[in-house]
């Protein structure tokens, strides 16, 4: 199977500077390894032990007694060589100019520091902005039909001018359609793999991922050496959907991976979109169960993805059509929607927090809300965020 590390083209990409010591590096994979221990446990450790350093630092006794781990994994932490491994992956990394993403890292991805399963840690290859403003994820069949590429390339086409960022999984079908469309479209597209950065599965996608590091990348939550098994697709699709704000649904036959990376984003309340086919078509029946089962929005042009996103009312276009939206007049609201007005004049806020800076129920703020939606107030965002309409 061919590395995508073994890359003439990698000496374009800049050197790695900065961030963790080579010793903090090997202690971030080292847990990131543990046997075990998965992302909550993880985190668990690191909240109970002080930081990363401290989990290796602590006696069996102390370790066992943090909720979740007991005897069998307070042994495994102390006896598993995962440094020795981790040492391995650190020279590997520096090698290769694989950039590493940590959740205690403010280059993390915001949107899957959201998400409870999401790793503790991810190796990345490119030139990565993993913090755009505006992710999509586009996922469908692996036996994408001419009518999914046609919808592919024309979605990718109207968003060019709204800067959005596609990422997928680098898989046959519907995925490498969406990296190269991306690509010829000139938007940023990041691949998220089910294995580890020193191989490349499919293999002959290779050079379109090469491409993509230019402008965009490939990301993965496993170390070298990880192959790309079955377990590892529905892992990898949770990334998928947690890096981005809405998931869109191409083609999808009743059962396959873009129905899970449908389901994790329900899971993380982003959107989720999907577009009809024909009655009979196999390739669009998942499509269809997700809209019958109120799981995805129905969507059929860029233009209505991009207004309900709300990515369409750009300053520029703004000032070309002269119909920016003036807020109402204090006079035309009540107290409460006053009160919410000026708690969010300077930045958006989630429905939880916003409740609680209002001092109101959670669920008589809702109702508040969606009338003022309508009206056009606000708008409710992906994330149960909550901003003012300019």
């Amino acid at each position: 199977m061919t590395s995508i590390t073994e890359n003439p083209a990698s000496d374009k990409l800049p050197a790695v500077v900065g961030g963790p010591s080579d010793e903090e590096l090997a202690r971030r994979i080292a847990l990131h390894l543990l046997p075990g221990i998965g992302p909550v446990l993880a985190r668990q450790l690191v909240s109970y032990c002080g930081g990363i350093d401290g989990i290796f630092q602590k006696r069996k006794s102390q370790l066992e007694r943090i909720p979740g781990i007991g005897p069998e994994r307070a042994a495994a932490i102390l006896t598993a060589n995962v440094l020795r491994r981790a040492e391995e992956e650190v020279r590997y990394i520096r090698k290769h100019a694989i950039r590493t993403y940590c959740y205690l890292d403010a280059e993390y991805p915001f949107r899957l520091k959201q998400c409870d399963t999401a790793p503790i840690l991810l190796f990345g290859r490119g030139m990565l902005q993993l913090n755009a403003p505006r992710m999509v994820a586009v996922v469908g069949t692996r036996k994408v039909t001419d009518y999914g590429r046609d919808l592919i390339a024309q979605f990718c086409e109207g968003m060019r001018e709204a800067g959005v960022t596609i990422v997928s999984g680098l898989a046959y079908g519907v995925d490498i359609v969406a990296h190269q469309e991306a690509l010829r479209c000139g938007l940023p597209t990041l691949g998220v793999t089910a294995h580890g950065l020193d191989r490349l599965y499919p293999d002959v996608h290779l050079g379109v991922a090469r491409k993509m590091e230019a402008k965009g990348g490939v990301l993965t939550e496993y170390a070298t050496r990880t192959r790309p098994d079955r377990d590892n697709f529905p892992a990898r699709n949770r990334i998928v959907a947690g890096l981005c704000d809405a998931t869109l649904v191409i083609e999808s036959a009743e059962r396959g991976g873009a129905l899970i990376t449908a389901q994790f984003a329900n899971e993380y309340n982003r959107e989720v979109f999907a577009i009809p086919g024909r009655i009979n078509d196999p390739y669009s029946r998942g499509c269809h169960w997700l809209i019958r089962e109120h799981l995805a929005r129905l969507v059929e042009q860029p233009e209505q993805f991009l207004e309900y996103m709300g990515w369409n009312e750009t300053a520029e276009g703004s000032k070309l059509s002269g119909q920016s939206r003036q807020l109402p007049l204090f006079e035309e609201l009540n107290d409460e929607e006053r009160t919410v007005v000026e708690t969010l004049r300077d930045s958006s806020e989630d429905l939880d927090a916003l409740a609680f800076r209002v001092r109101m129920p959670v669920n008589r703020l809702s109702v508040l809300l969606l009338q003022m939606e309508f009206r056009g107030i606000v708008r409710l965002r992906p994330g149960n965020r909550v901003e003012l309409r300019s």
